[in-house]
């Protein structure tokens, strides 16, 4: 089947759609999950490395699937194991076994972890083909599908909607999006074909890894997924343990949030295309910090909710004008997207219970101080992500 270059990209804006709209639910109704486990916050660090596990399992095996497989394949297996971890997490919380629920977030880690760089190996492809940039668009609808999750999750939280109820009708709506955006995507996309009689040198993989503009776009993802992932995993809980606010108020700074991401993303290729990527990637960490900070040494309620605004906004366009950047760094642009997304999800492998540690050592408050210094860091790194000159042989149009 032919499959038409708008319903190519349509689907894959629904595609990234539906992940957001899953861990938007699960995030909103983390305080809700913890209590019904008596978990401490240390335990809630140790239950959220499952979810770190299974994304760095995912992200591992992912690049060299799409190559035997296909980005479809691996966005379709990745997409049912975040369907599978949702309802699985919701078992688990209704059961009280933290167990279980790291199970779930396991499964839920591992299909966005594979699903990740099958998703952006396919959009690139298809940012290549229009000729223009749409990948942070992309990632604007994934952020959109956080904002649709955390609003109904806060409305579910404040009525005392059962977790493991919501989780269930998640599921139903993840299973239903992919069965009719999937067919969409190209059974090809990302394929590569094998000549084993001209067996690939083994230095060529080792040449990806030393390459340090790769690196430090590599450093880039992490800090600010670092700072993406913390508020995914803990604003809710920083809010209600650290600023005082309720468990419903909690979940609508976190939606304060999500509607940030999807704002900076969805305006964020103007801002590229009139600026350019490096810029605007410094431009976003120095917002990002001083969101952070604010919600770290201000102790108001109002200024915190405010400051998460600014970090949505700081956050919403590291990971998507990064990942355009590893693919314009060189050769062999699959394989340097998965080795970039490799390095960000570092931040989701170390995150959660580093933070969840130093929380119940410090407080939430006081360990966000890891994070704003990784984001304040990561702007010396930028100018690794510069648009590539049409001289370098590359085109300039994947910003």
């Amino acid at each position: 089947m032919t499959v038409s270059l708008p319903a190519r990209r349509n689907a894959l804006f629904a595609l990234f759609f539906l992940p957001g709209l899953t861990i938007a639910s699960w995030v909103t109704r983390t305080p809700d999950v913890r209590d019904l486990l008596g978990a401490s916050t240390a335990q809630m660090g140790l239950i959220l490395f499952g979810l770190s596990v299974g994304s760095m399992i995912g992200i591992l095996c992912s690049g060299p699937l799409v190559s035997r497989w296909g980005t479809r394949s691996v966005i379709t297996a990745g997409i049912v194991a975040v369907a599978a971890g949702a309802a699985v997490i919701g078992i688990g919380a209704a059961m009280g076994t933290g167990a279980v629920v790291a199970l779930g977030l396991g499964l839920f880690g591992f299909g966005m972890g594979g699903g990740e760089v099958a998703l952006n190996v396919e959009g690139a492809e298809v940012e290549r083909l229009l000729g223009r940039s749409t990948m942070p668009a992309m990632h604007g609808f994934f952020s959109l599908g956080t904002v649709l999750g955390a609003a109904c999750g806060m409305a579910l939280t404040a009525l005392e909607f059962p977790v493991v109820a919501h989780l269930a009708i998640v599921t139903a709506v993840i299973v239903a999006g992919l069965a009719l955006a999937v067919r969409h995507i190209p059974a090809d996309g990302g394929r590569q074909a094998r000549d084993d009689s001209q067996p690939v040198p083994r230095a060529e993989r080792p040449a990806v890894w030393k390459d340090s503009r790769l690196l430090l776009i590599g450093a880039i993802i992490l800090a600010l997924a670092m700072a993406e992932g913390t508020a995914n995993d803990w604003l809710p809980l920083v809010m209600v343990d650290g600023h005082g606010l309720d468990a419903a108020l909690g979940s609508a700074v976190y939606a304060l949030f999500a509607a940030a991401m999807t704002l900076g993303r969805f305006a964020g290729g103007w801002f590229v295309d009139r600026f350019g990527r490096a810029p605007v990637l410094a431009a976003s960490a120095i917002t990002g910090a001083a969101g952070l900070a604010l919600v770290i040494f201000v102790d108001h309620q109002a200024i915190a909710a405010a400051a998460a605004v600014l970090w949505g906004l700081g956050a919403s366009l590291g990971f998507p004008l990064a990942l355009s950047a590893a693919g314009d760094s060189g050769e062999n642009p699959a394989a340097r997207v998965s080795l970039a997304a490799t390095l960000g999800y570092v931040a989701f492998l170390v995150g959660p219970p580093a933070l969840g540690f130093l929380g119940e050592h410090y407080g939430l408050r006081s360990a966000l101080i890891l994070v704003l210094v990784l984001v304040l860091a990561a702007t010396f790194a930028t100018p690794a992500a510069r648009t590539p000159d049409p001289a370098d042989g590359r085109t300039s149009a994947r910003v």
